[in-house]
């Protein structure tokens, strides 16, 4: 299906014109022709402009319907008898065939998106409105934020995540034909790409993972690279939703954590890892100053110590600089050997 735009449709002030001059005229010339007739009898003109007038005054209040208002980033797709005529884009005043009904299968969905929901709906899942709104078409990048899904990261751990998609329509005739309902369509397709994009990557950087597909071990992950992450997601959920007229803008990553389940575990892990890298860089540095008091004391010649008490003083630097607790100093006032 190809949109066509009804770009010379913008002639609605003067049909409304034309059509209030004409609703005026025909009632004026019902009046003027029953009261020739009741006073001077029936003549051919008179009967003439009575069924003239009277046809009129049928006629142009029909042509009402035909008039069409448009703010700016609306659009209207007409059909009529069952075809599709073309599309009403742009700000104006337009006059279609008074026949013409405008048609979005879409317009009494409500998502969980910016401009969509009301402070009263809830916002789980698409829901039916009830209430009678128009047919027009938004143009205006909207946001569509789904639920947060629970789904199993290349290695098996339950991860909850959400997104938030920003997007746009850009071919109307696609969204109202192409798909049944194309923000319902929308909302799925960010749910299936979603989980095909977190099963690709772990949660955090893990080895032996290849996340990109060519064969080698990468340090791609969830919460590291969360940019690359995004624009994988938005560029599949642009692939499924080509045919139904929509363009994604952007994709980002809303929400991102383990699964209560495993959530107490894994946080023990990450905290057991911090552990031990704080206790390796303390190790490292308590090393470090050991080797320059020695290589001090041996250039300044302070004390000459031999590799007994070497070790020994090394053994109680370690344990005063490795230590949790402030140390206790003990003073020997005694003789080294």
């Amino acid at each position: 299906m190809k949109e066509k735009v009804l770009s010379k449709k913008k002639n609605g002030m003067l049909m409304l014109f034309v059509i209030i001059l004409g609703t005026v005229a025909s009632v004026m010339g019902i009046v003027f022709s029953s009261n020739y007739m009741d006073n001077n009898g029936t003549t051919p003109y008179m009967i003439a402009l009575f069924v003239i007038s009277l046809m009129g005054g049928c006629l142009f209040p029909v042509l009402f319907a035909g008039l069409k208002v448009l703010k700016p980033q609306e659009a209207l797709v007409l059909t009529l008898f069952g075809k599709y005529v073309g599309t009403l884009k742009n700000e104006g005043f337009y006059f279609v065939n008074p026949f013409c009904i405008a048609f979005n299968p879409a317009a009494k969905t409500k998502l969980n998106q910016s401009g969509d929901v009301g402070s009263h709906e809830s916002s789980v899942g698409a829901k039916r409105n009830v209430e009678t709104t128009n047919n027009k078409i938004s143009l205006k990048i909207m946001t569509l934020n789904n639920n947060k899904q629970k789904i199993n990261d290349c290695l098996g751990n339950p991860v909850e995540i959400g997104i938030a998609v920003t997007w746009r329509i850009v071919d109307t005739a696609k969204a109202v034909f192409n798909v049944d309902n194309y923000k319902e369509f929308l909302s799925l397709q960010c749910d299936s790409a979603l989980r095909n994009v977190v099963r690709l990557y772990p949660y955090d950087v893990a080895p032996n993972v290849d996340t990109t597909g060519d064969g080698i071990a990468d340090e791609g992950s969830l919460r590291g690279s969360s940019e690359v992450v995004a624009e994988r997601i938005r560029t599949e959920i642009q692939e499924r939703v080509n045919e139904a007229g929509i363009e994604i803008v952007e994709a980002r990553i809303t929400y991102l954590a383990y699964a209560p389940e495993i959530a107490a575990v894994m946080l023990q892990r990450q905290q057991a890892s911090a552990i031990i890298d704080a206790r390796k860089m303390i190790v490292d540095g308590a090393v470090g100053m050991v080797e320059m008091a020695l290589e001090r004391l041996n250039e300044n010649q302070v004390v000459q110590l031999d590799e007994e008490r070497k070790a020994a003083m090394v053994s109680n630097l370690l344990v005063v600089l490795c230590g949790n607790h402030d140390a206790q100093p003990i003073v020997n006032s005694g003789s080294l050997y």
